[in-house]
């Protein structure tokens, strides 16, 4: 059989056609590179995708903040943490040893009046919000290595709470859902309208790449009613679009999401990424339920990965991938990221006994 390419493979994956194999992809937390660089098992020069022959690639190219022009303001410093208020107006504080979701201090939207006075009027589309080069970049070595490429982008929920936080996002679907309506529908926009300049400018990419959080554990952050009258109508109008232009979509959400998994393959989403076991998530009841609809990347218990459990990962390997990749198209993926505990060995043998569990030896091939 005639092995396929990067692109063809997750061209047909997201498309439910036949493949040599499932897809590998993997997100790493940053400092991972270095140790294994340092332990020598990867060379100085030599990239994480490289290594390990990934199919991927992602690149995200706007900056989302409301007021460009603003210069952030620190609060409070300390060794470990930096108080500052950014050009959203919101008031956060960040570790500064390590990659964490921010604390939300304090917000100068907290309704309707602050979001039109204070924010919605910087949010209009600008080349000084896209970075070009790093696109192009990012798209030129992709095509080199025949991965897809994918941009990558926050969708509105995303991009709603760093301007007024989750809480105040939450009470306002309740209280003023017109509110949360105009908020999730003027990030649509904008994000369509700031793919049109790039596009229209440096080319189309092979997919589009959605982080879009909606859960914690074993629950999602909306009902599904809620979600479907307030933020459905917004993934729809982004889904769309990159759908006119051509591209299949992916939609990562970390958390338990799977109330709203009706709704969100609703709205056209062509894979869903990341399955976060913890929270809740199963890889095998989503393929069960929606496996006829959308491909799935991810599921893969990353806790294994980082107590280094080899024979965990085999067990689970096993388990997941002889059933997922007939129900579904399957790309190889943690259920989170590969963090500095994880070791080298472990990672290899998680990928090489995955992608051989999830070779088809016989197999017709369409490219």
């Amino acid at each position: 059989m005639n092995e396929l390419t990067g692109i063809e493979r997750i061209g047909n994956i997201l498309k439910h056609e036949p493949v040599d194999r499932i897809g590998l992809f993997e997100h790493f937390w940053g400092d991972t590179l270095k140790k294994w660089q340092e332990s020598g098992h990867i060379r100085g020069q030599e990239d994480l995708a490289t290594h390990f022959g990934f199919d991927m690639a992602t690149c995200g190219a706007f900056n989302m903040m409301a007021d460009l022009n603003f210069e952030p303001q620190v609060i409070e410093e300390t060794d470990e943490t930096v108080l500052t208020r950014d050009g959203n107006g919101a008031l956060l504080r960040r570790h500064k040893l390590h990659n964490a979701t921010p604390e939300h201090v304090d917000f100068a939207v907290k309704e309707r009046g602050a979001w039109e006075g204070l924010v919605k009027p910087h949010l209009v589309p600008s080349r000084e919000r896209i970075r070009f080069e790093a696109y192009e970049q990012t798209k030129r070595q992709s095509q080199e290595h025949d991965r897809f490429f994918c941009w990558a982008g926050v969708n509105v929920f995303e991009l709603m709470h760093p301007v007024c936080g989750h809480e105040y996002m939450l009470m306002g679907m309740a209280l003023d859902p017109d509110w949360i309506s105009d908020m999730a529908n003027t990030y649509a926009d904008l994000t369509i309208g700031l793919m049109e300049i790039l596009f229209a400018e440096s080319g189309i990419p092979d997919g589009i790449w959605f982080y879009e959080d909606m859960g914690f554990k074993q629950h999602p952050f909306m009902s599904p009613d809620m979600y479907q009258a307030l933020i459905q109508p917004a993934h729809k109008k982004t889904i769309d679009f990159a759908h006119s232009q051509g591209l299949p979509v992916i939609m990562h959400s970390c958390g338990f999401i799977e109330p709203l998994l009706p709704h969100v393959v609703d709205a056209g989403i062509d894979c869903l990424q990341v399955l976060e076991v913890k929270a809740g998530m199963d890889l095998l009841r989503i393929a069960k339920n929606f496996g006829d609809r959308i491909a799935l990347c991810g599921g893969m218990d990353a806790r294994n990965l980082v107590a280094n459990d080899q024979d965990a990962i085999s067990v689970e390997l096993e388990e997941k991938i002889s059933a997922v990749k007939d129900l579904a198209g399957y790309i190889l993926h943690s259920d989170h990221s590969i963090p500095t505990t994880t070791d080298y060995e472990t990672y290899r043998f998680f990928v090489d006994k995955g992608l051989a569990l999830g070779s088809f030896e016989q197999c017709e091939v369409l490219v």
